[in-house]
C-alpha cells in the first residue's frame, strides 16, 4: 500500500512540476490563427482559462497586451513550486 500512495505521489508531482510549462504553451498557441479553435486548444482552455479569468476581471489589458495571463502564470509556477516542496517535505516522508 505504501508503495501505491508512493507512486500516485509521484503521479501529482509530475503534474505539478509540468502544469507551468502546459500553461505557457497555452499562451504561445495564441499567436498561432486557429491553435485555440483546435481540440488540444480547447482541452488546455478548460483548464486554464478558470485560472485566468480572475485576473482578467482584475487587471485590464494594457493596449493589446494581456498583462494578466503573465502575473497568473507567475503566481501560479510560484503556487505549484510551495505545493511540491509541502508534498516533498510533509507527504512523502509520512509514507516511509
Amino acid at each position: 500500500m505504501q508503495m501505491f500512495l508512493y507512486q500516485v505521489v509521484e503521479v501529482v508531482l509530475f503534474i505539478i512540476r509540468y502544469l507551468p510549462t502546459v500553461m505557457f504553451i497555452y499562451f504561445l498557441m495564441s499567436w498561432f490563427p486557429g491553435a485555440r479553435e483546435s481540440k488540444i486548444g480547447q482541452f488546455l482552455a478548460r483548464i486554464f482559462e478558470p485560472i485566468l479569468e480572475p485576473f482578467r476581471k482584475i487587471i485590464p489589458p494594457i493596449g493589446i497586451f494581456d498583462i494578466s495571463s503573465l502575473i497568473a502564470f507567475i503566481l501560479f509556477q510560484y503556487a505549484m513550486s510551495v505545493l511540491t516542496n509541502l508534498i516533498q517535505a510533509y507527504v512523502i516522508p509520512m509514507l516511509f
